[in-house]
């Protein structure tokens, strides 16, 4: 029987996802004591990482505080799943202290870099306990790097809420089909339902579709969104191609077929979260912000507008800067005002066009930081950047959707600023994959720039 690995967690996994412990199954798992320094140094913060950090100590004193004397702690105790009394699947949890240990010849130097100590730590398990794999497992990409340098044999990436080994594997939300739909389908029956029309056709014809996903032909004729799929057949809604590219809210049009889905699924008042992922400048901002005024103001579906995005660290805490939470988010919400300028820029008074939008929608500019613990109802939220944010940061945001409310979660995957995520393990890629089976939400990926010919340049050559 192989000995069971040996995992070295970096505080970074615990902040990414403070469960983690519970997702290596049969094998160990070790936490350096340099790692709960880092937890409780950042579990006071102000800032959103400071929820995850206490998280992650709750997680851990749940397992350890069965232990009955230090040595347990160090050789490490039995991990179970809370709730649950069946621990057989799963691992020993145990707190190395590695402050005791001492330098030496092919350590990195310690004194005042916790990265170093961390690897530092695996390095000596190594070295100490041969007949085992010792695994770093970091987000950090230099650390796996110096770890490697330094001649550490196994360093991994967390992966565990890693959904697609590809981003072309990602769902685009939308399906092409090549020639005429319709010449395709050798039995249909369609049948109306409302103000609205309705064909079930055969699952063999479309057969990786999925719930909400927007179908379209070469016709320019022909557009459906799947509204259920079973091994029977499959329903579509028929939405016409001319109809979705005559939509207007607050002025604005599609330009495309792509952001004519987009405006579709935000007006539909079935679909409770919309994820609208793209490159710079294909209109995502625009058209989420143009839709959510005509559902405020035109149609008083909502009460209000409520836009929040991933800050860099030095916004985090916001309570340095002068003025409101509205006035402190400003900076980091430009977007948004950009947007609106840019709707009213015809009027003979855009900036007063651009306040009366602000107060009739009644837009506030909230930071992550306060959207914890809240229970939104009768609002749309516009979630900007959520290519920045972890899944467990955007569950949290999710989940703050009351009664009434929609979510639209905006975001390009190219333009990731964390440290620790990449186009695969963002938050924002997590829950494509994770709602593409709920009948109440809806993906489209923009296809296109429309900013100016030197973005679209840009985007494509650089």
């Amino acid at each position: 029987m192989a000995a069971t690995k040996l995992y070295i967690l970096d505080t970074n996994v615990l902040l990414h996802d403070p469960n983690c412990l519970y997702e290596f199954k049969e094998q160990d798992v070790a936490i350096p004591m340099t790692v709960l320094e880092e937890l409780d140094n950042i579990k006071d913060r102000k800032q959103s990482v400071a929820q995850e950090a206490r998280h992650a100590i709750r997680a851990i004193d749940n397992i350890l505080s069965v232990a009955t004397s230090p040595t347990q702690i160090t050789r490490g105790v039995q991990i179970k799943v809370p709730g649950t009394d069946d621990s057989t699947t799963l691992g020993k949890l145990s707190v190395y202290p590695d402050h005791e240990l001492t330098s030496r010849q092919g350590f990195l130097p310690s004194t005042t870099n916790n990265d170093n100590r961390i690897i530092n730590c695996a390095l000596h398990l190594q070295t100490n306990d041969s007949h085992r794999d010792i695994i770093l497992v970091t987000k950090d990409i230099n650390m796996r790097l110096k770890a490697m340098g330094a001649g550490l044999q196994k360093v991994e990436d967390y992966r565990k809420d890693q959904l697609v080994s590809d981003l072309d594997l990602l769902s685009a939300g939308h399906q092409h089909i090549d020639g005429l739909f319709w010449e395709k389908v050798d039995q249909v029956k369609s049948y109306q339902k409302g103000p609205y029309t309705f064909h079930k056709v055969s699952p063999d014809l479309l057969p990786d579709t999925y719930v909400n996903q927007y179908i379209h032909d070469d016709s320019e004729d022909f557009a459906a969104r799947v509204v259920s799929v079973d091994h029977e057949a499959i329903v579509l809604r028929d939405l016409g191609h001319e109809h979705l590219m005559q939509q207007n809210c607050w002025g604005i049009s599609p330009i495309n077929i792509y952001q004519a889905f987009a405006m579709q699924s935000l007006l539909d008042s079935d679909i409770d979260l919309c994820m609208l992922n793209g490159a710079a400048g294909s209109g995502k901002t625009l058209i989420a912000l143009a839709c959510a005024l005509e559902m405020v103001i035109e149609q008083g579906r909502y009460n209000k507008i409520i836009v929040t995005r991933s800050t860099p660290p030095v916004a985090e805490d916001i309570g340095f800067l002068p003025g409101t939470e509205e006035e402190k988010m400003t900076p980091w919400l430009s977007s948004i005002l950009d947007n609106l300028e840019a709707m009213h820029e015809g009027d003979e008074r855009p900036q007063s066009s651009v306040k009366y939008a602000i107060e009739k929608a009644n837009i506030q500019f909230k930071s992550l930081n306060f959207i914890r613990g809240r229970s939104i109802q009768d609002a749309i939220v516009l979630i900007d950047e959520a290519q920045n944010l972890t899944p467990s940061q955007l569950k949290t945001i999710l989940t703050r959707c009351g009664k009434g409310t929609k979510m639209v979660c905006l975001g390009n995957l190219a333009q990731i600023d964390s440290n620790y995520l990449t186009a695969l393990t963002s938050g924002l890629t997590y829950i494509v994959e994770r709602f593409k089976d709920y009948n109440g939400a809806s993906n489209v990926h923009f296809e296109g720039v429309f900013r100016s010919s030197l973005a679209e340049y840009a985007e494509e050559h650089l």
